[in-house]
C-alpha cells in the first residue's frame, strides 16, 4: 500500500522557508497510483487501486482514465494495467546518467569470472533500487529486475549504500527504518546494524550471508563518482551451495573491487574537466580499500 505523503517531498528539501507552495499533490497522487501497480499486482480495479494508494474511488479513477489516455495505462472494462509505454519514466532516468551504460560492460565481466549475478543500485529511503543488473542462467527465488527493491538493511549493496551515506542520511534512516527478519541469521537490531555498517565503512566491501533468503549469499563494494563519492554499490551473489564464504572473499572481493575501480575510472573519464592521467592510473591500479581484509 502507498500513501501519497510518502511521496511528497520534505518541504525542508523544496525550500529553505518550508513553503508548501512548489507541492503539487496532484502529482503526487498520479505517482501513487502508477506505484500501486508491480509483479503481485499487475492488474488492478478502480477500488484496489483507490485502496492502496489510499485514495478515494472517484479520484483514483479520474487518474487511471488520465493514465489511459495518455498511454500509460490500459483499459478492458474491468481491470486496469500498466503499459510498456510507463518505462519511458524509468529511461529518462538511466538516460541521464552515464553510470548503468558505464558498469553494464564491467558487470559482464564481473559474471564472466564468477558464473555468478551481478548487479548495481542506488539508495532511495530504506530500500534500495536496482538500476543494473546482469544475471546467469541459474535460477533463484529471488526475481530481481530494473526497479526491484529489497530492504537496504538485509542486503550487502544495502549496507554499502548505508555504511557510505553522510551522516544526516544514515540518521534519517535510522529514525524511519523497521529492521524486518527474513531469515534467523536478520540483523534486527538497530544497534548491531550500526556496528555492522561501521564495519562496512572500515574494510570497503560487505557481506551478508543468507539473511535475505536462506541459501543465498552476496558480497557488495562501492562505486564512487569522479568526486570519489558512493553514488551505488555493486555486488555479487550466488547459492551457499555453490559459493563458500572463503569463495567469497578470496575471488569475489577482488574482482568486484577491480570493477568498481574501473567504472569509477571510467567516470571519471567522462566527467567534465577530468584529468586523463589519474583516471589512467586509477585504472592501471584499482584502489583495494583494505586490502587486508581480503586475507582469511
Amino acid at each position: 500500500m502507498y500513501d501519497v505523503n510518502s511521496i511528497i517531498v520534505d518541504s525542508k528539501q523544496v525550500s529553505s522557508d518550508n513553503s508548501q507552495s512548489l507541492l503539487i499533490q496532484s502529482l503526487a497522487r498520479g505517482l501513487a497510483v502508477i506505484r500501486t501497480f508491480d509483479h503481485d499486482h499487475q492488474r488492478l480495479t478502480i477500488s484496489e487501486v483507490a485502496q492502496r494508494a489510499q485514495l478515494s474511488r472517484a479520484t483514483a479513477r479520474r487518474f487511471l482514465l488520465t493514465l489511459t489516455d495518455l498511454g500509460y495505462a490500459s483499459f478492458d472494462g474491468k481491470l486496469f494495467a500498466l503499459t510498456p509505454r510507463v518505462l519511458d519514466l524509468g529511461y529518462a532516468y538511466l538516460s541521464s546518467t552515464p553510470l548503468w551504460e558505464v558498469a553494464q560492460p564491467h558487470m559482464e565481466a564481473v559474471v564472466a569470472q564468477l558464473h555468478e549475478s551481478c548487479s548495481l543500485s542506488v539508495l532511495q529511503d530504506t530500500d534500495i533500487v536496482y538500476v543494473a543488473r546482469v544475471p546467469t542462467k541459474r535460477i533463484m527465488t529471488v526475481t530481481l529486475g530494473l526497479g526491484s527493491r529489497l530492504p537496504a538493511s538485509a542486503t550487502s549493496m544495502g549496507r554499502v549504500l548505508l555504511a557510505y551515506a553522510d551522516e544526516a542520511e544514515r540518521e534519517r534512516y535510522f529514525s524511519t527504518a523497521r529492521l524486518t527478519r527474513f531469515t534467523s541469521r536478520t540483523v534486527t537490531d538497530l544497534a548491531r546494524l550500526r556496528e555492522v555498517l561501521h564495519e562496512v565503512a572500515q574494510r570497503g566491501w560487505a557481506m551478508v550471508d543468507q539473511e535475505l533468503e536462506e541459501g543465498v549469499r552476496s558480497v557488495a563494494v562501492p562505486i564512487r563518482d569522479a568526486a570519489d563519492r558512493v553514488i551505488a554499490a555493486m555486488n555479487a551473489s550466488g547459492h551457499a551451495s555453490r559459493v563458500t564464504i572463503t569463495q567469497l572473499k578470496r575471488e569475489f572481493v577482488p574482482v568486484l573491487l577491480q570493477a568498481s575501480a574501473r567504472i569509477t575510472a571510467t567516470l571519471a573519464l567522462r566527467a567534465p574537466g577530468a584529468g586523463r592521467r589519474s583516471s589512467l592510473a586509477q585504472l592501471e591500479h584499482p584502489r583495494h580499500e583494505n586490502d587486508r581484509n581480503l586475507r582469511i
